[in-house]
């Protein structure tokens, strides 16, 4: 529970609701940005800052501070990238049935097999980045 603080005030039992005030001596906060919404937007925004306990400005801010944050631009990015590795994936899987084609024929592996096997090493190994950010990783 909240005890009263030295003015007779209830004390928050988890800190202050806004930022703290910027230290003296150090240069105040550089940049101020303003953001548009729509009446829905802001009803949504007041709702989600008060069951947090805190203002719509801190509640953007801490929002777009936190890690791990992913926005739409990235994840439409890591989609792109995806469908381009896809597309490098159906080279090599030709380049694949071609080898193979050669050693049913000649009887063994042509030295640029190791080659194609690494090529596919380094996509899978990309198509595993991107899907952890796909997936929020």
């Amino acid at each position: 529970m909240a005890e009263d603080d030295e003015t007779g005030a209830p004390r928050r039992a988890f800190g202050r609701k806004r930022r703290a005030n910027v230290p003296a001596g150090r240069p105040g906060r550089a940049r101020r940005y303003e953001v548009s919404v729509t009446p829905d937007e802001d009803v949504q925004l007041q709702a989600r800052a008060a069951l947090r306990d805190v203002t719509v400005p801190r509640l953007l801010f801490e929002s777009a501070m936190a890690a791990g944050v992913e926005i739409p631009a990235e994840r439409k990015q890591a989609i792109v990238m995806l469908f381009k590795l896809q597309r490098q994936m159906a080279t090599v899987a030709n380049n694949v049935n071609q080898l193979a084609r050669y050693a049913n024929t000649e009887g063994h592996f042509p030295d640029t097999a190791v080659e194609v096997v690494a090529e596919y090493r380094r996509l899978a190994r990309q198509i595993e980045a991107s899907m952890g950010v796909v997936n929020g990783r």
